[in-house]
C-alpha cells in the first residue's frame, strides 16, 4: 500500500535536474533488477540508497560504491535475490548486510536495524521496518539521508542542510556515538576536512579526546581502511590547515611523520596527488632517515604487492644523496630488476621531497613512463654452440658478466666485447 501511494504523490524532497545522478545509476547499471525484485517481495517492502553514495550525490563528487538500505530482514533478502536468480555474498550478514552481484558490479543491502548493544568496535542487531529507527543509529546526520531510485529523499536529521551549511554532526550525543564504534573519532576526522566550513564544536572536541584511547582496540585492518579513505579523500592535502584534526590523526598514527611537508609540498607533487597511490603516499608520509616507516609495516597489515614497494621505496631512499642515482643509466638498471611503476614513484618521491619540481626529474619520469623493459639479447645456446662451450658454472659466470657489461652500457654490447669474454 506504501508504494502505491508513493507512485501517486511525490513524498519527500525532489531533487534539482542537475542532482540527476540517482537517475543515471539506475539507467547506466543493472541496480533496475535490485530495485524491482525488491519492491515486488511484498506491498510494504522497499530499498534505497544510503549513506555515502548519497551525501557525494549531494556534494557532486563522483560515486564509487552503492550502499543500499532494504525494511526486510537479511533472510528475506536472500529469498528475495535468489528467486530473481541474483548472484550474493554473505559478506556482513552478522550486521544484516548482503552483497549482491549484477553486471559484475557488487551492491552492499542492510537491513534496517537498531544497534541493541555495542562494545566499541562490534555491535548486536535487531532488524527493523522503521526508517527513522534505523536513520537515529547512524553516526552524521549526512551519513542518514535515503533516496529512492528517482532521487527523492527521506532526510530525518537535516543532513541535507548540513552539507548545504559545510556542519558535519554527530546525531545525537558524540561521547554515546562515539563509545559505540571508535573507528567514528576517524570518520569525524575525514568528513570533516572534506565537508566542514565551521569550526570544531567544542564539545565534539573533548568527546574526542576523552575517548580515543578506545581507538587502541580496534583492528588494524579497520584502521588502515580508514586511513586510506582519509588520506584518498579529496582535501586531504588541506589537512595542515586543520591543527586539531592533524593532532588527532599524529596521535593514532604516530608514523606519519612527514605530515607536515604537505603544508610547504610543491606545485607539481599538488597536481598529481589524487594521481598516486595509497602506498606511494604511506611512503611520503612515512620515510625519514630512521626506522620509522619499517615500523608501519611491522605494525599494520597490508598486501604483500604494497609491503614489496614500500620496502623497495625505504631501501632506495637511503640512496637519494648518492652522486649519480638519480642518472639514466643507473634508473635504466632499477627499471630492468623491478619495472615501470616502481622507477616512477622513486622519481615522484624524490620530488615531493624537493621544494621544487627540477625540470631534469620531470623529464626522467616523462623518459620511464614511455620506456619498455629491454630484453637481454643474448641467448645461451647461441653462445654455447657459437664458442664451443659447456654449460657449467664457468659459462653461467660468464652470461652473467655479459648481462652486467650490457646493463652498463645502456642495453647494449658489441660481438668484440663478448669475443674477449670468451677468451677469443
Amino acid at each position: 500500500m506504501y508504494n502505491f501511494f508513493k507512485k501517486i504523490f511525490k513524498i519527500n524532497n525532489k531533487l534539482t535536474p542537475k542532482d540527476s545522478s540517482f537517475l543515471n545509476i539506475y539507467k547506466n547499471t543493472e541496480i533496475s533488477k535490485l530495485f524491482d525484485s525488491i519492491s515486488n517481495f511484498n506491498d510494504e517492502s522497499e530499498i534505497r540508497y544510503v549513506g555515502g553514495c548519497v551525501r557525494k550525490i549531494l556534494s557532486k563528487e563522483d560515486v564509487n560504491d552503492i550502499d543500499l538500505a532494504v525494511n526486510l530482514n537479511p533472510s528475506q533478502v536472500k529469498v528475495c535475490l535468489q528467486s530473481n536468480n541474483i548472484k550474493f555474498f554473505e559478506t556482513g550478514i552478522k550486521h544484516g548486510t548482503i552483497t549482491a552481484n549484477i553486471g559484475k558490479k557488487n551492491f552492499e543491502i542492510t537491513s534496517l536495524r537498531e544497534d541493541i548493544d555495542t562494545d566499541g568496535r562490534h555491535a548486536n542487531v535487531r532488524y527493523t521496518t522503521d526508517w527513522l529507527k534505523d536513520s537515529s543509529r547512524r553516526d552524521f546526520t549526512i551519513n542518514s539521508i535515503y533516496a529512492d531510485k528517482d532521487g527523492n529523499l527521506f532526510d530525518p536529521n537535516g543532513g541535507v542542510k548540513h552539507i548545504e551549511e559545510g556542519k558535519v554532526i554527530f546525531i545525537g550525543n558524540s561521547d554515546k556515538r562515539i563509545q559505540e564504534d571508535y573507528l567514528r573519532i576517524l570518520r569525524y576526522v575525514r568528513f570533516f576536512i572534506n565537508y566542514s566550513n565551521h569550526p570544531h564544536n567544542s564539545s565534539v572536541k573533548k568527546s574526542i579526546k576523552q575517548n580515543i584511547a578506545g581507538v587502541a582496540n580496534l583492528s588494524k585492518e579497520r584502521l588502515m581502511s580508514e586511513l586510506k579513505k582519509i588520506i584518498l579523500s579529496k582535501n586531504f592535502l588541506q589537512l595542515p590547515k586543520d591543527s586539531f584534526s592533524l593532532e588527532i590523526l599524529r596521535i593514532i598514527f604516530p608514523q606519519l611523520v612527514n605530515l607536515d611537508n604537505l603544508e610547504k609540498i610543491n606545485e607539481y607533487s599538488k597536481n598529481i596527488f589524487d594521481k598516486k597511490t595509497f602506498i606511494f603516499l604511506i611512503s611520503y608520509l612515512t620515510i625519514d632517515e630512521t626506522d620509522n616507516a619499517n615500523y608501519f609495516l611491522f605494525k599494520y597489515n597490508i598486501s604483500n604487492e604494497d609491503k614489496k614497494r614500500l620496502k623497495f621505496l625505504i631501501e632506495n631512499f637511503k640512496l637519494f644523496s648518492e652522486k649519480d642515482y638519480f642518472s639514466k643509466k643507473n634508473l635504466q638498471k632499477i627499471f630492468y630488476f623491478n619495472n615501470k611503476s616502481y622507477v616512477v614513484d622513486l622519481i615522484d618521491l624524490k620530488i615531493f621531497n624537493s621544494k621544487t619540481a627540477t625540470k631534469k626529474l620531470i623529464e626522467l619520469k616523462k623518459y620511464f613512463e614511455q620506456f619498455e623493459k629491454p630484453i637481454f639479447p643474448l641467448k645461451a645456446q647461441d653462445l654455447l654452440e657459437k664458442y664451443k662451450f659447456k654449460e657449467g658454472k664457468e659459462f653461467g659466470q660468464k652470461i652473467r658478466l655479459l648481462e652486467h657489461m650490457w646493463l652498463n652500457n645502456s642495453f647494449k654490447i658489441s660481438n668484440k666485447e663478448i669475443d674477449k669474454v670468451f677468451g677469443n
